[in-house]
Parts: structure tokens; C-alpha cells; sequence
């Protein structure tokens, strides 16, 4: 027997769940295309090496690789952004910076299954390419704001947690771990949440830092406030910036959406700058949307160094989050008609009407079912149909057919030929 099953970690989309994650992806495209960003697409298949070159990142041990009949190693994308910056090395000569852009694509990840955690989910993109200044982390912030209450969502609702990768190097440097293990002490910082401080502390010592050195990254991972922070740190410049951007937000009117968090860190090891995560207020969720600054992920590809910033907002979580919250849109399938013809003789003209009326831009189904008067107005009814559209034999034999709104519950005969080259507006008609 066929396991019937999707294969772990992937899913079926039924109409009402299709109808769902069209929602979604209209609110995606329609706050980025609002906020000027374009959409672009990449292939699902990469070279290998665009992933595995990114050393130390656990993405490199979750990718669905293999080799295809040429002897080439590929890789579904487990994420957009190394996609991204291949298109823009690809292409920088002819492109005018900065770049604002924006995709939704599929990714793959061969990972533990975990809840708001699957091995594929699609994910809402949005980058600015070329901006060195803190302004593109507004407007990426922004975008985020948008979008989430589109959704429904308040500042009650998420917090965009946010921190800067700056501010972490300068403690490590601080406490004199040496700079060739700060990424892989960020990486191991990023479990912070999922992991006991005992067992965090003994993963820092494992790659070379001391237990002196753990206990005072403790100390400063403890502070909450980002005066205090920057007054017990000798370099500032991440402190200052991420001020500075505070101040943005807040003169846009979106501050009470931001809260500084030292424990966000990002396990790509790609950011360089500020990093952020949105979450409800307690984080009961996974993360819902991730991002951040990563001015040097093109050079790590051969090319020069581009100031980037931009996030990735999956499907999964966020979906978790309405469904908890009860702010799920109601989506019901809508068409204007239904046909319903009761002999295998009237479907001719079922679908000729079906094909007038489309090309008047309607929507419109034909039940070719044949059954009883009463089957037949249920199923109008379930399909979501505004109006059925009825073809008894006695108004056919005048070229005539019965429209009934199923709203008012009220019909009335009409002439094929107004019906379908006279676009007669329903309402009016009735």
C-alpha cells in the first residue's frame, strides 16, 4: 500500500486552507508593495556550497541535499536570503541602489519537528540592499508593524524584541574572548532560550571560554536597560546606534512596539548589526518573524561589502498565533452563480452561459450533479454562491432562464441573451 500521508514535516492544503494562506500572501505583498518593494523569485534548487560555505551555522546541517544525474550537488533552499545575494553579486553592476525587495518563497529544512516547526513553510521576505544607515532598519520595521496589523495584531498582541550584534561583540571583546570564537560563541548564545544556563555555560567553555569568562558574559547578559549596558561597556557604537534607531521609531509613532533584549543574538552567523525577533509580549511562541542587519554576507560570496538588512516571517507561527488569538479571517468560498441544469440536454447551454458570464469577469460554477430541486439548492448553498442560476424546461423553450438570489431567496425568469450581453447588474434586477 501508498503511504497516503505527506511525507514529516510538510503539508496538504485543502480550498479552506488555500483560502487562508492567499489571505496571507495578500497581506504580505500588499504592505510591501504599499511600502515600495519589489518582488522578485529565485529557483527552489541552489548549488550546495551557497549554504554550506556559511560555516558554523546549523542551517548547513539541515539542508535537503543531493546529487543530481550531472554529478552537481544541489540544495532545496532552507532560506532566501544567501539567494538573494546571489542574484545582487550576479547583477550589482546594473542595479540602482539602494534596492528594496520582497519575496515568499518555500523553504526546506531537515530539522527536529517541534511545534510552530516543520520541514518546509513558506516565508515572507523583504530586504533593503545598498542603505548603510539606520533609516532601512526603520523602514524594515515598519514594513514588519504593517503587516502585523493587517493581521489583526496590536502592540498588546507582539513585541518586536531587538538587540544589536555590535553590542555582543563588544562585550566578548571586553571580557577578552578571542574574536576568532565569537561567532560560534553567538551561535551557542542564540539557544539561550531553548537550553538551562548550565548546559549553555558548559557549550561556551567546550570552544575555548573560560568559566570566569562565562559568569561575567552572564552578568551582562542580565542587564535590561541599555543606559545601564552602555555605562559598564568601553565600545558603544552598537549601544548608539541602536538609540538612534529607537529614536526613529519612535518619532514615526511605532515605539511601543520595540523592546531592547540582549538575549536576542540570531544563530545565523551572517548578522553584523542589529538583530531582531517578533514575538508575543511573553514569548510563548516561537519566533515569529526573524531579522537583522548582515553587511557582510555578499563579501563572504567574493564580492564586495553591501550594507543589507531585511527579515524572514514564516507561515507556521504566525498562523499559530491567530488561530490562539481567534483572529483568523472568515474566508468563505464566494461565487456570483451557480448553474444548475436538470437534464443531460441543458448542459450545452450551462456552460455557454458559464462562458458569457466569465468573460464578463464573473465567477461561476456549473453543478452537473443532475439532481432533485432540493439537493440541487442545498449544494447552491454550501458552494457560497450568490445567486443560482436555474435552467427549467419551460422558461429554456422561450431562451430564458431562472435566477434566484440566494441571499433574499427570492427568483425571477430573465433572457440568456440579458444575462449574458447586457451584463444586467443583479442588484438592480432585483
Amino acid at each position: 500500500m501508498i503511504d497516503l500521508q505527506p511525507v514529516k514535516g510538510t503539508r496538504d492544503f485543502f480550498p479552506e486552507e488555500m483560502r487562508l494562506r492567499n489571505w496571507l500572501f495578500e497581506v504580505w505583498r500588499g504592505a510591501s508593495v504599499q511600502a515600495g518593494f519589489e518582488e522578485y523569485d529565485t529557483c527552489v534548487l541552489e548549488h550546495e556550497e551557497l549554504y554550506i560555505r556559511k560555516a558554523g551555522d546549523e542551517i548547513s546541517k539541515q539542508l535537503y541535499s543531493f546529487e543530481d544525474k550531472g554529478g552537481r550537488r544541489l540544495s532545496l533552499r532552507p532560506e532566501m536570503t544567501p539567494s538573494l545575494a546571489r542574484l545582487v553579486l550576479q547583477y550589482k553592476k546594473s542595479l540602482s541602489f539602494p534596492i528594496k525587495w520582497f519575496s515568499m518563497p518555500q523553504c526546506f529544512r531537515y530539522e527536529r519537528m517541534t511545534k510552530g516547526r516543520r520541514r518546509e513553510h513558506f516565508q515572507w521576505n523583504a530586504d533593503i540592499i545598498g542603505q548603510p544607515e539606520m533609516v532601512a532598519e526603520a523602514e524594515i520595521l515598519m514594513l514588519l508593524i504593517s503587516a502585523c496589523e493587517s493581521m489583526g495584531l496590536r502592540a498588546n498582541d507582539i513585541r518586536i524584541f531587538i538587540n544589536d550584534r555590535r553590542i555582543l561583540n563588544a562585550i566578548l571583546s571586553q571580557l577578552n574572548v578571542p574574536h576568532e570564537l565569537h561567532s560560534a560563541v553567538l551561535v551557542i548564545m542564540d539557544k539561550r532560550d531553548k537550553i538551562s544556563p548550565k548546559a549553555l555555560g558548559k557549550m561556551l567553555e567546550e570552544i575555548g571560554m573560560s568559566t570566569s569568562q562565562v559568569e561575567q558574559l552572564n552578568e551582562f547578559l542580565s542587564k535590561s536597560d541599555l543606559q545601564e549596558l552602555k555605562d559598564n561597556l568601553k565600545d558603544t557604537e552598537g549601544i548608539e546606534e541602536l538609540q538612534h534607531l529607537m529614536q526613529l521609531m519612535e518619532t514615526a509613532g511605532y515605539i511601543n512596539y520595540l523592546e531592547f533584549d540582549i538575549s536576542i543574538v540570531r544563530g545565523l552567523s551572517y548578522y553584523t548589526g542589529a538583530v531582531f525577533e517578533v514575538n508575543s509580549p511573553g514569548k510563548q511562541h516561537r519566533a515569529i518573524c526573524g531579522g537583522g542587519r548582515y553587511d557582510s554576507l555578499l563579501s563572504t560570496y567574493g564580492g564586495e561589502t553591501v550594507p543589507a538588512v531585511g527579515f524572514g516571517f514564516g507561515d507556521v507561527v504566525v498562523l499559530d498565533v491567530l488561530k490562539e488569538l481567534e483572529r483568523f479571517p472568515e474566508l468563505p468560498r464566494t461565487l456570483d452563480y451557480t448553474i444548475i441544469p436538470f437534464d443531460s440536454e441543458q448542459v450545452g447551454i450551462a456552460l455557454k452561459i458559464a462562458a458569457g458570464l466569465r468573460l464578463q469577469g464573473s465567477t461561476v460554477d456549473c453543478n452537473f450533479s443532475m439532481k432533485k430541486m432540493k439537493k440541487s439548492m442545498q449544494q447552491a448553498n454550501e458552494s457560497g454562491a450568490k445567486n443560482a442560476i436555474l435552467l427549467f424546461p419551460e422558461e429554456l423553450s422561450e431562451d430564458k432562464v431562472v435566477i434566484r438570489n440566494m441571499q433574499l431567496r427570492e427568483q425571477k425568469p430573465i433572457k440568456i441573451s440579458d444575462l449574458i450581453f447586457l451584463r444586467s447588474k443583479l442588484l438592480d434586477y432585483f
